[in-house]
């Protein structure tokens, strides 16, 4: 009975992973609002509205780096449309410049980290990540 019920947990485990694959788009989007909220929380970091803590900048730079990591991978072919995607056509027109944005926003983000040791660094550091952010989505998102 034990070992049935692991077995079935595994294979819903191992369906669920295969079903997030199977939807790039839904992928993109979750992970997208995982920086929002990271960036929602840095900005008040910034802007005096919380206390700085540098964990928690430590954190919003580690989600940025993460995703910057991810997100190339989730723009196969396949998914050029659907799931209300905002996923411009340029992506997959300008691979090399799109994962190129990608690879700078990754490193940058993982430099930012070490810089952001008090509310001055965090500020230089979260500004200049924010900065890569604007830029991909003014070339690589259609506006709605």
């Amino acid at each position: 009975m034990i070992r049935t019920a692991l077995v079935a947990a595994g294979l819903v485990l191992g369906l669920s992973a295969v079903l997030a694959q199977s939807d790039p788009i839904a992928e993109r989007r979750n992970t997208m609002k995982g920086v929002g909220a990271a960036t929602r929380d840095g900005a008040a970091m910034a802007k005096g509205e919380v206390a700085f803590d540098a964990a928690k900048a430590q954190t919003i730079f580690k989600v940025y780096a993460d995703a910057a990591k991810k997100m190339p991978g989730l723009f196969p072919d396949n998914a050029r449309t659907g799931g209300e995607s905002t996923a411009a056509p340029k992506i997959w027109e300008d691979q090399v410049g799109f994962k190129a944005a990608f690879a700078k926003f990754e490193t940058e983000s993982a430099a930012a980290g070490s810089a952001a040791k008090d509310l001055d660094g965090f500020r230089s550091a979260f500004g200049a990540a924010t900065k890569n952010c604007g830029g991909c989505h003014e070339a690589y998102r259609i506006k709605k």
